[in-house]
This record gives C-alpha cells, sequence and structure tokens, in this order.
C-alpha cells in the first residue's frame, strides 16, 4: 500500500482569455516538474500556441502530475508538448497524471500532445477530463507507444490506463476507458491490439458540428494512413461519427504513421470549422 508521499508532485494550471480578438495566457501556475514555455503567436493575436514540458524527461513510479487548464470566452488555443512523454519502468509504485480542462462559450482548445511512450514495466494511470460549455469545441488527440519497440522491447509486464471524458453543459457526451496489462493476451487478440504497439484517438466534440455535411464526412473517410515505413506492418484504422462529435481510431507500428494521418483530417477540418487553415507547430 502506497503511504508516503514519493516522486514528483508537479503541477501545472493555465488559464487564457481573449479581449478585442486577441487570445493571451492570463495566468499560469508551475511546480516541477510542468512547465510552459513562453506563447507565440504564428498565425496572429487570435490563437495562442503554447507548448508544455516535463523537465524531468520521464514520469517514474509515484509521481502525482496535474494539469488544469482553462479558457475564457472566446479563448482559441492550441497546445502541444516539446517532446515524446517517457513513462520509465515501475519501481514498485503507480505514476499518475490527471489533466482537467475547461473551455468557455465560444472558445476553442486544440490539444495535440507528441506522442508517449510507455516502457516496458511502467505502471501509469492518466485520467483526462474536459468540460465545454454552450458554443465551445474541443479536439485532441492521444498517441500512444506500448514499449520501445525501436530497441526490440514489449510491453511484456506492467499497466497502462487511459480514462477520458467529455462534458457538455454537464452532460456526459462521451467516455472512453483503456487498460491494458503488459504481456496479457489483450496485447495479441484481434479484439484488442493485434500484436500492435501503437495506439491512437482523435476526438472532437462541441459546436459547430452541423458542418459535418455528408460530403465534408466522404472526404475525411477518405484519408487513409498508409505506411511510408520500408518494412510497412499492417495497421488498422476506423472513423466514426458520433452522435455528439467525431472519433478516429489507429493501431499500428508507427507513431509518425497515426500522427500524419491525423494532422490529414485536422487540416481538412480547421478550415470549416474554426474559419482557419491548419498550422503545424514549429516544434514539430
Amino acid at each position: 500500500m502506497e503511504t508516503a508521499v514519493t516522486g514528483w508532485q508537479g503541477l501545472l494550471e493555465l488559464e487564457f482569455a481573449a479581449q478585442d480578438g486577441a487570445t493571451q495566457l492570463s495566468r499560469s501556475t508551475m511546480q516541477a516538474p510542468l512547465k510552459v514555455q513562453r506563447p507565440f503567436f504564428p498565425e496572429g493575436d487570435r490563437v495562442c500556441h503554447v507548448v508544455t514540458l516535463h523537465t524531468a524527461g520521464g514520469v517514474v513510479g509515484g509521481d502525482r502530475l496535474s494539469t488544469q487548464v482553462r479558457l475564457g470566452p472566446n479563448a482559441q488555443v492550441l497546445s502541444t508538448t516539446a517532446t515524446a512523454g517517457k513513462i520509465y519502468r515501475s519501481n514498485g509504485l503507480t505514476a499518475a497524471q490527471n489533466t482537467q480542462i475547461r473551455v468557455a462559450s465560444g472558445g476553442c482548445l486544440e490539444w495535440l500532445p507528441q506522442e508517449t511512450i510507455v516502457f516496458d514495466g511502467a505502471d501509469y494511470r492518466q485520467r483526462l477530463r474536459v468540460d465545454l460549455e454552450d458554443d465551445a469545441l474541443w479536439l485532441g488527440w492521444e498517441i500512444t507507444r506500448l514499449g520501445r519497440t525501436a530497441r526490440g522491447e514489449t510491453f511484456a509486464s506492467g499497466e497502462w490506463r487511459s480514462h477520458t471524458e467529455v462534458w457538455h453543459d454537464g452532460k456526459l457526451l462521451w467516455v472512453d476507458p483503456q487498460q491494458v496489462r503488459g504481456g496479457s493476451s489483450v496485447m495479441t487478440s484481434a479484439h484488442g491490439l493485434g500484436g500492435c504497439p501503437v495506439v491512437a484517438s482523435f476526438a472532437l466534440f462541441g459546436r459547430r458540428l452541423d458542418a459535418f455535411s455528408p460530403d465534408l464526412l466522404t472526404q475525411v473517410r477518405q484519408f487513409h494512413p498508409s505506411s511510408q515505413l520500408p518494412n510497412p506492418s499492417p495497421f488498422d484504422y476506423a472513423i466514426t461519427r458520433l452522435q455528439s462529435g467525431l472519433l478516429c481510431r489507429y493501431r499500428g507500428s508507427s507513431t509518425l504513421e497515426s500522427r500524419c494521418w491525423f494532422t490529414q483530417i485536422w487540416h481538412l477540418l480547421r478550415p470549416p470549422l474554426l474559419g482557419r487553415p491548419g498550422y503545424v507547430p514549429r516544434i514539430w
């Protein structure tokens, strides 16, 4: 039983406000190892780009990380991470990360972190809750690699759990619990990962979904995460139009492949939903 406080107790709180058509980071609170870099505005003052980072390099057993992001009315924010996240082998303790996001009316948060690499033997829990007010929009992705496969490592032990909830005005729109135990049958089952080390999801919820005409949805479904690898491995993907959003799923062997596919869809959807073209963050 875990009784003593060990590991990092990281905290990151960010608040954004829009005034006269410009979005600014109005307040930030940071506690190591979580940090946010100075915001930048490559698309003009309307959209605030922020990059967050984990200064310790990776998450270990006993770490407790908490992130809170709040967007005021009409704030427009794109958030990504400086590097891929790393979840190290457990020292016997569980590592946990909790993220809470609230987007006020008229606001939009594009939540586009780089991939997470879960080392063999890691014990990791992550929870994400998104609360949307009326006429708010959230789109985000999660890309996870189980095991350092480039080094021949598989996820033979440990556990990875991910739990995402999206709420709109107090009503639950979507819940997505995922759990993989290292070395379990889920790793190889056709109804699980099917031997694929990479799982990824791209979701969109909120306002302006009436822009999803049948023609636009057809265009989204024409994109294909075709492999550019020299020795491509099998992959599966799906696009589902939900009652209150859109969901894209990928399982395969390449984080780059999944992100390129998600980016194509993001570029397609940004003009009709946000009234602006896609703009790839410079840190990618």
